[in-house]
């Protein structure tokens, strides 16, 4: 069970693609950013209709640990160009509105109110006739806090609730998850309290930039693995409209799991109170208490 090993000067975001080795087959992958590593499919299946190669190769038990490993060093694995039915998968809950954000618009790690949160999330857009046009932005943790704080409007930074935080890039850079999470959620009550949602939305987008986040457009047929709570490099993601949201538009939908939780090797039994604790965090427009218990305030 031995990890991808990259080719040297690999790790230049821009590098072109390349030729890994994994699971006994070859991949051709790239990575557009320091914390992506995008799997375009195995050599020599280009021109072939789109297999299950996740479920059928990378996922296989023997293989599994390693490719999780993976996903931890890296920050997000993207698999583009694969095709499956498996049960495991659920829709993704929670609609936006244009009068306000929904949760799933704010940068956020999955399973954030609770104790114990997902190693990694899986979203997925499946096959299907239609395409998806709104943004899943990811971005390392610490990049999206600095980004917050290097955008945030100075008419917010004297917001009461941020009065006494130390909103220097060099101190942000120093803290630990809990802090990051806790100064996180005071500049995201902030901005939802003080902004109409198309200024949070642009303010956002500037986050988005600033974190220099991945946001390249779904393709039909890609799951995106984001390490949420982990021991190599953590994540958020968020919904991002790229544009003003104004409603009635016809959009891909998108589907998820929890791998590590859900995805059981044989023997192991699922900790259904877990996966029902994660999944009642999903709910559409949840109520300001809710919110302030996770995104919006310390998680």
């Amino acid at each position: 069970m031995t990890p991808l090993k990259f080719p040297s000067g690999f790790n230049h975001p821009e590098h072109d693609s390349v030729v890994l080795e994994f699971a006994n087959c070859q991949w051709r992958v790239r990575r557009p950013k320091p914390f992506v590593l995008v799997i375009e499919g195995e050599v020599g299946q280009e021109a072939q209709a789109p297999s299950d190669y996740l479920h059928e190769q990378l996922l296989l038990p023997e293989w599994r640990e390693a490719f999780y490993q993976l996903v931890d060093a890296t920050g997000l694995v993207v698999c583009r160009n694969s095709h499956t039915h498996h049960p495991t998968y659920r829709d993704v809950r929670g609609r936006s509105s244009k009068g306000r954000l929904s949760q799933g618009e704010y940068y956020h790690h999955d399973g954030c109110t609770g104790p114990v949160k997902p190693r990694f999330v899986e979203i997925r857009c499946p096959i299907q006739p239609q395409t998806r046009g709104v943004a899943t932005a990811v971005a390392p943790h610490l990049d999206v806090v600095k980004a917050m704080v290097q955008v945030l409007p100075a008419e917010l930074s004297v917001n009461a609730a941020l009065i006494g935080q130390d909103l220097n890039l060099a101190a942000v850079d120093q803290m630990a998850g809990p802090a990051l999470d806790h100064l996180q959620g005071l500049i995201t009550r902030t901005v939802r309290k003080k902004l109409n949602a198309e200024g949070a939305r642009s303010y956002f987008r500037l986050v988005d930039a600033a974190a220099n986040a991945y946001f390249e457009p779904w393709s039909l047929g890609e799951s995106r693995f984001i390490a949420n709570a982990n021991s190599g490099i953590t994540m958020q993601h968020r919904r991002a409209y790229q544009a003003p949201h104004t409603g009635g538009v016809a959009n891909g939908h998108l589907v998820k799991r929890w791998p590590n939780e859900e995805l059981l090797l044989p023997g192991q039994v699922v900790d259904s109170a877990l996966i029902a604790a994660l999944c009642s965090e999903e709910g559409d427009e949840v109520d300001v208490e809710r919110l302030e218990g996770c995104y919006l305030g310390a998680h």
